[in-house]
């Protein structure tokens, strides 16, 4: 970590870890950014997760060192790895013995060495792992006719002795399945759950047993959950009591599923006033159904609540693609997401994976390399919404983040025209065009039957920008 030169520098790095456990100065683990805490900083330096790829339960691909190489090729550095129940028998995290059945008293050495492969080989290319710990959709409908877990797949308990169900037919975001309410004091807990958080505790512990040696992990509990919160802060405080039993920093969330109703939503308030617990904040969900303006309206919402307690935002899924009912839309969309996101102040944009993302796709990549371009030219975390300054502007047709006088990240979503107030600012501005399509800045003073802007711009007043063609493209306006 960078040599501490004053007190006061001291007391600046010490707050800004306030909200991750570990005060340790010489570890380097992920953490908020001591400069400005809605940002992740590793190694003592900030850093922008943005990520993509094919899966979400990561470390269970066969290919997945070739997977890692074409992530960290574009500039991606930010994978989602569900620990996930759902694969075939082999893949289990649990020993298949010769009979079918699991013993759930073993583990099964190549999910776990798969697992141990991933966190080195990210760690080796700086590629943030964010956990999701537990996965509603594995323990229901189909998966749960094949899960370890179910009585009739192990030799160590009974459907009489756990009171669980022979099946969960119905969607997971009812909570009818006990399996989440094994802790006391939940809505269907009984005393017979308790040997099942008992397996449950040790599934976690093996599972820390391998993270916790690294300090490029984070950790969320649950994939879009709808249980009461008092599941997911059980496992946080477990997972930050293993931390502290080994000296170590980490930062942990859950991830409610009714972020996409901002506002209105019952459940992601609970992260609002909580920064013991929600240490960042998974917003995905404000992903789905929303669109357009609608969407950044919605973002900025549930980040200034977030903001309140500053801390990282992030999106671990940017759904965009596969045209779903529940509100996917197409990839465009996703790409769209992704960048509001980013330019709206968020830590974290990371593609869902196909079909209902754009996972790594040629939307996926473009995207990501023109953002770190784009990064190169102005810091995200210098920077932040300022859409009063844009006027003549249509309905999701530009979105701009800035520090006034100094820098302008300014997103058209398909081409268009808007006016820049650089009223407030002095001096001349270099003005680089980025496609969003393609990944790279402009190499010409004219694309199709759009001229471009000057390459260097004054201040003074409120300037035409418009984008060179359409489709989407960002501007870099820097001031010399």
């Amino acid at each position: 970590m960078h040599k501490i030169t004053s007190l006061a520098n001291l007391i600046l790095l010490l707050a800004a870890c306030h909200n991750c456990l570990g005060q340790d100065l010489k570890d380097n683990s992920i953490r908020p950014y001591a400069k400005n805490p809605r940002y992740w900083q590793y190694n003592g330096k900030p850093v922008m997760l943005l990520g993509g790829s094919k899966t979400d339960h990561i470390f269970l691909l066969d290919d997945l060192k070739t997977h890692l190489d074409e992530i960290h090729s574009v500039g991606a550095n930010y994978v989602r790895n569900t620990m996930s129940q759902r694969e075939g028998k082999d893949l289990k995290p649990h020993k298949l013995l010769p009979d079918g059945k699991f013993d759930l008293d073993k583990w099964n050495g190549e999910y776990w060495k798969r697992f141990e492969n991933m966190l080195t080989w990210t760690a080796e290319r700086e590629i943030f792992v964010q956990i999701e710990v537990w996965d509603r959709f594995d323990y229901s409908t189909t998966y749960w006719k094949t899960s370890p877990w179910n009585p009739g797949n192990n030799v160590n308990y009974t459907y009489e002795q756990t009171g669980f169900a022979r099946e969960y037919p119905k969607h997971s975001g009812q909570d009818l399945q006990p399996f989440f309410h094994s802790i006391k004091g939940m809505p269907r807990y009984s005393s017979k759950l308790d040997r099942i958080r008992m397996y449950q505790e040790a599934f976690v512990a093996k599972m820390l047993s391998y993270s916790l040696d690294y300090g490029h992990v984070l950790y969320c509990m649950d994939n879009e959950t709808s249980t009461p919160a008092q599941w997911g802060q059980y496992w946080i405080e477990f997972i930050k009591a293993k931390a502290g039993e080994k000296g170590v920093t980490v930062c942990t969330t859950d991830m409610f599923d009714d972020a996409f109703m901002a506002e209105k939503a019952e459940h992601t308030p609970l992260i609002f006033n909580d920064p013991e617990h929600y240490m960042f904040a998974d917003i995905s969900q404000v992903n789905s159904r929303n669109y357009d303006q609608t969407h950044w309206d919605a973002l900025q919402w549930l980040l200034r609540q977030v903001n309140k307690h500053p801390r990282p935002s992030n999106h671990t899924k940017i759904y965009g693609s596969g045209y779903y009912s529940f509100g996917t839309g197409g990839p465009e969309d996703g790409v769209e997401r992704f960048w509001r996101n980013i330019l709206g102040g968020s830590a974290a944009a990371r593609f869902h994976r196909p079909d209902a993302g754009n996972g790594l796709n040629d939307f996926a990549k473009p995207s990501i390399e023109a953002a770190r371009i784009l990064e190169g030219l102005i810091k995200f975390w210098d920077i932040t919404p300022q859409m009063d300054l844009l006027s003549d502007r249509e309905s999701n047709e530009a979105y701009l983040a800035a520090r006034p006088g100094e820098s302008y990240a300014l997103y058209f979503t398909n081409g268009g025209s808007v006016g820049l107030d650089l009223s407030g600012a002095t001096g001349s501005f270099d003005v680089t065009w980025i496609s969003v399509s393609m990944g790279i800045t402009t190499q010409t003073s004219q694309v199709g039957r759009y001229r471009l802007m000057n390459k260097t711009i004054k201040g003074g007043g409120v300037v035409k920008l418009s984008a060179p063609y359409k489709g989407g493209w960002v501007a870099a306006i820097v001031k010399k």
